[in-house]
């Protein structure tokens, strides 16, 4: 994509692009307004599989931001749209929670402790040894390891939590299998999403946050990438990498045709 003026659609991060510690950043309502106005399709997209779209829908709008549930796009949701594709009626033990246990159940997927076809896992504040020891077990059975998102960790009040990517290496260590992860940095998660808003990757723009996932599953899906310096990215994060975004902004609000105060 060499002209963002090409642009049709928009695939866009959630956390560090639209809200960040759940504040609105300055120009993202704005943004969300504009594209609504202009019939511009778009999605927004998140790693974040403990939440339901309506769940996430509802968090928006108390920071200042109205995204409804059509529009949220999850690890989840890719994770069993992949699978539903994979083993349509399957069956699956999952691990995790609303986000990810719904998704899977609209999926069509029997949950079930016995001889399951997948393994999931999904993000859990609440993770327990037994849950995590049947799942190894089911592993070493043959159930195939499928994996939401690969994050390690994740925010709160406190300090850094671990999150599925941690838990996934902990399976991983004691079965010997990696997982196949869904979500980004698996650009298999944006094509999901350009099929759900009827959208090409020639005509479409991802804004993220972060090189990792954000920009290099964007590259790899074919996108035109934007990369904001409101979320954990600075330039010496960019100059870690061989890749570049096509191109680098302050924040959304340098997409909007008029200045915030013009």
């Amino acid at each position: 994509m060499a002209n963002r003026s090409d642009i049709e659609c928009w695939l866009t991060d959630m956390d560090g692009v639209l809200v960040h510690e759940n504040r609105a950043i300055p120009g993202a309502s704005e943004l969300l307004t504009q594209w609504r106005d202009d019939g511009t399709p778009f999605l927004v997209l998140t790693n974040n599989s403990i939440f339901t779209p309506r769940d996430l829908s509802a968090r928006l709008k108390s920071s200042g931001i109205e995204v409804p549930e059509e529009r949220i796009w999850t690890s989840a949701l890719a994770t069993a749209t992949f699978l539903q594709h994979q083993s349509p009626g399957g069956t699956a033990y999952v691990v995790g929670e609303a986000g990810i246990l719904m998704a899977m159940h609209e999926a069509g997927f029997i949950m079930t402790e016995s001889d399951p076809e997948y393994v999931v896992i999904g993000e859990t504040r609440n993770y327990s040894f037994e849950a995590i020891t049947k799942a190894i077990r089911l592993i070493n059975g043959g159930a195939r390891f499928i994996s939401t998102n690969p994050d390690a960790t994740g925010p709160s009040a406190e300090g850094v939590l671990p999150a599925t990517g941690a838990i996934n290496a902990l399976i991983t260590k004691a079965t010997g299998k990696e997982p196949y992860i869904v979500g980004k940095p698996n650009p298999m998660m944006f094509r999901s999403a350009l099929n759900r808003i009827g959208a090409h990757s020639e005509n479409t723009g991802m804004i993220g946050d972060r090189m990792d996932t954000d920009i290099v599953a964007g590259i790899e899906a074919g996108l035109h990438t934007i990369l904001v310096m409101t979320g954990i990215s600075d330039k010496r994060e960019i100059d870690k990498y061989p890749f570049r975004p096509s191109e680098t902004l302050a924040s959304v609000a340098d997409l909007l045709r008029e200045p915030l105060n013009g």
